[in-house]
Order: structure tokens, then sequence, then C-alpha cells
């Protein structure tokens, strides 16, 4: 896609710039949490935004009924008190990304499918005044290859103010976001567009950013706030310094860059004059070893996916302070009551005691109206991967040309077998399994997950099932570490390469298996440990300035380190997006968790949570709930949700303190 391009040219910038400066610093990369497989050839540790939804979509494709979810962590209860009241219909894989409401009208995002420039691509608007009934009554189309992740809206100064992101779905796309009028819902007015290039804010380095290189970067998330009489948007931009922008958008129809800021600032060295890492220049950065350092940094995380950029950002009530879920720099809290010029309260992290896996993955946050309680969802993808098949890789054309072969990533299990049996197994290679016909390993099916690629590389949709011997060729690094390709004499035209994970970009190993004559490539997995998936830091923020770990909130199936009857190994587990309301002396949590559905928990006392609510049905949705975003309407029973591949849920929470 053309986001994950222009991302590409960045870090291939920095690696260039790296070898010529002779500077990769053992200081940039954190080593008292490495990743235990090495280098990882996966694009998510590079300049890729910490969100995997488009390979789960493809990872939830196939599944049977999932048994009824009980319970979750050690202290919970699992009481039955959401009703479903409504559903707007739009059932399809891939499809409904997330939901916001403002007044009698919900409004719902579009993934990749259609991407931008199909009529139904976009923001979809729904009539909710009978939640019962939930009407669609119109689309604002998402501009031409891009896809809506999130939606915003509000009540502002100039009127009703919807803002939808743009991410590149398409070779046509580009980054920003739209600004609409929606006084009248079923009449939208365009204001403005707005796109995203990496030097809106000043001149960086151009040793690393060349003028092009990186415009029209892609926005994730956004969140809409006011101080009283001036009207803002913030925007989380992929670029790599500044990920969290700000926007004056008091006059709609002309936004203006305010001032941006990123998880960089952390990262101490800025010369004496010098307050931005943005502002730095060939003058005050010869060489660019200052800004070198600032982007390794970025890299330098916890666990499988080590960057630190910004995922999403919420704001308090009066916008005079932003909650960043920065990825592996942690939970920042911004002062913004000066909107230009932003400043760090406190840094809340700890990977060690806050996550089940030593991953940090700051993802979702959402704190209580007086702000004492925080709540942050870590999402994670690197789970199961010793029996399921890892769920985030893509495959495109980093490496120089675009893949030739469909490839598909399987489970470290199965590739111990296969490394074990190199040759002499035949097998059908599809993008959802391995199946072994004859050999030693004959009869086993190993589950499998097809890689996604560049516009125009063959994929098993288009070759369908492949049959013919399966062989096992090493790493296949071979222009990075000059790996030998083994057993490449036992390779047929028609025959299916399987290469080991690691030390290498993913084309680069589908390159070596082409090149040896196969006609697809298996990638196998090298996680050694099993682990879990995600869920929720619930932080005591009565210091501000010193948040503390109060306690951790997971699933069974979360907590969980393999599949199970109850948690299927097709299934996704990690939490996803949560909001928090504060009904007089009881605060809620309200979480779209994937596949384990929409959670109400009381999170009241921070230091033990309690589930009191949950709402899952395997009937619907094509099998099963695949729950991405929750909107709680303030004071009102009703939440909505969206569903990945089901569209709009209305729920209607039961019991005394519902209200």
């Amino acid at each position: 896609m053309a986001r994950s391009v222009k991302l590409r040219r960045l870090w291939l910038l920095i690696a260039v710039a790296a070898l010529i400066l002779g500077i990769l610093a053992p200081a940039a990369v954190a080593d008292d949490h490495p990743d235990p497989d090495g280098p990882d050839d996966g694009h998510h540790d590079l300049l890729e935004l910490p969100d995997f939804s488009e390979a789960l979509a493809e990872h939830d494709a196939t599944t049977a009924a999932i048994a009824e979810v009980i319970s979750s962590g050690p202290t919970a209860k699992n009481v039955k008190n959401l009703d479903l009241r409504g559903r707007g219909d739009r059932s399809g894989p891939d499809e409904t990304t997330d939901v916001w409401v403002l007044g009698n009208y919900a409004y719902t995002g579009t993934f990749n499918n259609p991407c931008g420039g199909d009529p139904e691509a976009g923001i979809w608007v729904w009539d909710v005044r009978n939640a019962n009934n939930a009407k669609k009554v119109g689309v604002i189309p998402s501009e031409t290859g891009d896809r809506t992740n999130d939606v915003r809206v509000a009540e502002m100064n100039s009127g009703d103010i919807l803002v939808m992101s743009n991410e590149a779905c398409g070779p046509a796309g580009d980054g920003g976001f739209e600004v609409y009028n929606v006084d009248d819902p079923k009449n939208p007015v365009k204001l403005a567009s707005v796109t995203i290039s990496e030097s809106d804010l000043n001149v960086i380095s151009p040793l690393f950013f060349v003028p092009g290189s990186l415009d029209d970067v892609g926005v994730h998330n956004l969140w809409l706030f006011s101080q009283g009489d001036k009207d803002y948007v913030s925007a989380v931009s992929e670029g790599a310094f500044d990920n969290f922008r700000i926007y004056d958008i008091t006059d709609p129809s002309n936004p203006t860059l305010v001032s941006g800021w990123g998880a960089e600032e952390l990262v101490p060295g800025l010369p004496a004059g010098v307050d931005d890492y943005s502002d730095l220049t060939l003058a005050t950065d010869p060489g660019g070893a200052i800004t070198l350092n600032a982007l390794l940094d970025l890299f330098s995380g916890f666990g499988a996916s080590q960057n630190k950029f910004l995922h999403d950002v919420t704001m308090n009530a009066d916008g005079t302070h932003a909650y960043l879920a920065n990825w592996d720099a942690g939970l920042v809290l911004l002062d913004i009551s000066d909107p230009a010029n932003p400043s760090v309260v406190s840094v809340a992290l700890d990977p060690v005691n806050g996550s089940l896996d030593g991953e940090v993955n700051s993802h979702s946050v959402w704190p209580s109206e007086d702000g004492s309680i925080v709540v942050e969802g870590e999402e994670d993808f690197s789970a199961w991967e010793t029996l399921a098949p890892p769920s985030n890789l893509t495959l495109d054309s980093s490496f120089p040309g675009d893949p030739t072969i469909p490839a598909t990533a399987t489970s470290t299990v199965a590739g111990n077998d296969f490394e074990a049996n190199q040759t002499g197994e035949v097998g059908t290679v599809d993008g959802s399994s391995v199946v072994v016909n004859t050999g030693n390993l004959a009869g086993n099916s190993y589950p499998a997950i097809e890689l996604s690629t560049a516009a125009g590389s063959p994929t098993f949709g288009t070759t369908g099932p492949l049959t013919g011997e399966l062989v096992w060729i090493g790493r296949g690094c071979t222009t990075t570490t000059s790996d030998t390709v083994l057993n490449a004499g036992a390779i047929d035209p028609g025959d299916i390469a399987i290469v080991r994970r690691g030390a290498c970009f993913f084309e680069e190993k589908a390159a070596a298996a082409a090149s040896a004559g196969a006609s697809a490539v298996i990638l196998a997995n090298n996680v050694s440990t099993a682990t879990p998936w995600s869920g929720l830091r619930i932080w005591d923020y009565s210091d501000p300035a010193d948040p503390v770990l109060a306690s951790l909130f997971d699933t069974t199936c979360s907590a969980s380190t393999a599949p199970s009857t109850a948690c299927r190994a097709e299934g996704t587990y990690s939490s996803h997006n949560v909001i928090v309301e504060t009904r007089g002396n009881k605060v809620m949590a309200y979480v779209s968790w994937y596949w384990d559905g929409m959670l109400v928990i009381d999170v009241t006392d921070p230091y033990n949570p309690v589930e009191i609510g949950r709402y899952l049905d395997t009937e619907e949705a094509g099998g099963f709930n695949d729950f991405w975003g929750v909107y709680k309407v303030p004071n009102d029973p009703f939440i909505y949700a969206s569903d990945r591949s089901g569209g709009l849920y209305i729920f209607k929470e039961q019991g005394s303190g519902s209200r």
C-alpha cells in the first residue's frame, strides 16, 4: 500500500544514513528487554504503526461457533446485563472500523473493503432514534484510495463537526483527514481536506528527510476538543517525528497546524537553543547524529513489536490534558493548556509488571471524569505462535521487486516438524492451511495465514490451492546474511519451499524460494515460548505526575498461553478500545475486546477491577462477534459497538446503576 511504501522509504533513508555516519550506537537500543528471536523481519517492527487489523481480518475470515465465554480475570464475575436492542447490519469481513455517536445519529468507518472510491466506502451514517431499528441514511465518502479507520463527531463552536481519518488502502491513497459539518447528518457538508507531511512543522535534517519522501502520511486516530471559543482537532500522524499534532479548526474550513509532539522528545540530547527534534537542521545537527539517535530510540521498545509511535489519544473534558497511548513509549500525559506548547506531565510505563509477557503496546486510553483513574488498553498479536500462526505479517516491495509467488505463515510447531523432515513430505497449501498428504507427517494439518501482498502480486486467491513436495530451505536470507538455500536440489517446479522466520525481510525469503524454483513459500514462525494476548492496565493517577500501576485485567482467553475449546486458535483475544464513564460514585470501563465480546468492568477500585457484564453472540456476524469500537452515551444506558464483520450494535445496560 502507498502508506507502507512511504514508511519503508523512511526506514531505508535511516539505514543508509546510519551506514554513512557509522553511529548505530548501542545506547539507542534497549538491551534489557531484547527480542528473544533476534532481528525481526516483520514490517511491524519498522515504521508501521501498530494496528494489525488488516491481517486480523484475514486471520478471522474462517471460524466455527465459539463456546460461550465464561468469567474473566481472577476477581471477575460474569453478569449478563447487556441487552442487544438493535443492529445496523453490515455483514462482511474487513469492512467496519470505529463508531461514534452524536445526538440521534451513529457513525461507523470503513476499513479496506471496499477501499475509498467505491460508493460504499467511507463513514456510514445511521439514524438511531429508534434503538431497535437503526437505519442507514447515507455514506460520507472516503477519499479515493483511502480508508477511514477513525471517526469523531462533536458539537463545536461552529456547529456539529465530524472528522474522519485517511490511511491509504490503494495506490491512489493519501494521508490526512477530512472535516465535515453534520448539522444535518443526512446532508453532510465537506469543509476541508488536510494532508499531512513530515515537513509540515519545521525543516528536519535533509540527510534523513528529503523533500517529498514523507508526504501524505496517514492519520490513524483523531480527537475533537474545545478551549473556550477555540476549536481543535488532534491527529495521530504516521510519520517519524511529532506523531501528536494539534490543528486549530475554529474556522473549520481552514484548519491550521498549531503544534506537534512525539516520543522522540523523551530522548535527551538536544543542543542548547533547540526545543524540538523537528527543529533540527544541518546547522544545529551537522551530520545528523542527534536526529539518528532519536530515530533509533523510536525502535528500542519491548517484546515483539518494539516501536514507540503514537497510536491513540484521549483528552479530558476541558481539553487541557491529553492522554497519549504511545505504544512502547508508554502512556504519556501532556499538558496542552497552551495548545501551541505541549509539555510532559508524566509517563506511565512498567514493562515488567504491566503485562503478562513483557510487552507494552499502549494502544488505547481513557481517564475517569476527575482523572484519578486511567484505563489503558494493550494490543498484542504476538500470541499463541507456537501453536497458531503469526497474524500480523505483510509481504510487499521493500525488498527489490514485488513478490512473484504467494506466501503463507504457519506456527512454530509446524516449522519444527518440517525442519525435522526436510524433504519427502508432499502436501497441499492455501492461504489458511498446510495439509501433509504423504510422508512421515502424512495426515497432519497445520493452520496458516496468508501474508498480505503488494497489489498485483500472486495470492492463493489467484493461484488456488497448490500441491507439491514441501521442501525445507532454511532461513532464506541469501542477500542479508549469505545463507545457503538448503535442499535446493530437491526443489522441482511446482514444489513448495518452507523457510524459517528471522534475520531478514519476508520479501527476501520469498525471493530466495522463487529463485530456487518453488511455486509458493511457507513462512514458519520461530517463537519458542507460548505467549498470551493482552488486556488492560488500570492506573492510579491520584498524583498525575507520578502514576501508579494499580492492577491488570485480562479475560480467560487473553491470559491463556495456548488455544483451547473456549479460546479458538483462529480467534483474536486482544483488548481493543475502551471508554470510561463516571456515574456518581462508580467508575465503569466499556471495552470492545474482539472475539471476547463487549465487556463492562467496574474499576471504581482501580486495585480490584470487576467484570459486571459481557455480550457475545456466536450466532451473529457470521458465527462470532469481533468488536472493534465502543461508544458510551454519557449518563444514558445505551452503548454502541462496531463489529468488524457485522456493523453496528446497540446495547442497553440493564440493572441498578446502569444510568
